[in-house]
């Protein structure tokens, strides 16, 4: 079975794939000083209690911190007795090209998206990932990596917006009723879900103009579903998108 690990900049992934389809999958904080046990005790009781048997013999992990990998690599090695793939290391085969500027790096998230939504959906995409950052990924028609762009996330944008105006309280993410707001909830509601309605609407529409083929809009990202009931702009919605990918990235290097 494969253990697939998404490290993201709030909170890490951990999936079980058993060949077939994804089993289960659970989400922790990503903390920089987790240990390689204290992730297998963890791990190990969620299996245990979703009555998952069976050997992982393959992991593969998507990080955007690189400090979390050491002790991932230290879980594979000892409590699964593999060396896991990560991507963006030159042993990890992606099978993928990266066409930009010469001497860029591309975020292992990013390239993970770009293998799912093309294996998913075909070429000529912006897949639109809503996560601490929100990024916009442009996959050519024939599947390569061509650029994109990263604007603040959401939770990014509220927090900032609580933390740097003093009379401005902590809220939820919400659909408000209306765009004009009445108190200031509603006010700082209608400002983030409208506004990063107006972000998504635009960047793509400018994406497409700079595009010489007609394109596919597919979101992932915990929030996506929230957004798209704001917009006709999205055509589809992947919430395991990464996932896939990096299960895609297990079976090319077995091969």
């Amino acid at each position: 079975m494969l253990l697939a690990i998404d490290v993201g900049n709030t909170n890490t992934v951990f999936a079980i794939h058993d060949d077939k389809k994804f089993l289960a999958s659970w989400r922790c904080e990503t903390l920089v000083g987790r240990t390689a046990d204290e992730y297998f005790v963890w791990l190990n009781q969620l299996m245990k209690l979703n009555k998952i048997l069976g050997h992982i013999n393959r992991v593969v992990v998507s990080s955007t911190v690189p400090r979390v990998v050491f002790n991932l690599r230290v879980l594979s090695d000892r409590y699964f007795n593999c060396r896991p793939l990560v991507i963006g290391k030159p042993d990890c085969f992606l099978g993928v090209d990266v066409r930009v500027d010469s001497g860029a790096t591309v975020g292992a998230d990013r390239l993970v998206n770009t293998i799912g939504a093309y294996d998913q959906f075909g070429g000529d995409l912006i897949v639109v990932d809503f996560g601490t950052a929100t990024t916009f990924d442009v996959v050519d028609h024939d599947g390569a990596y061509i650029g994109g762009v990263i604007a603040p996330g959401v939770n990014l944008s509220l927090s900032a917006l609580h933390e740097r105006a003093a009379a401005l309280p902590h809220i939820d993410i919400a659909q408000p009723e209306n765009v004009i707001g009445t108190n200031t909830v509603a006010c700082m509601q209608s400002g983030i879900f409208w506004g990063y309605i107006g972000l998504v609407e635009g960047i793509c529409k400018k994406i497409k103009s700079e595009h010489p083929r007609k394109m596919k809009i597919i979101s992932t990202g915990g929030l996506s579903t929230l957004f798209n009931r704001g917009t006709n702009t999205i055509d589809h919605i992947d919430l395991d998108l990464t996932l896939h990918g990096l299960y895609l990235v297990d079976q090319r290097n077995r091969k």
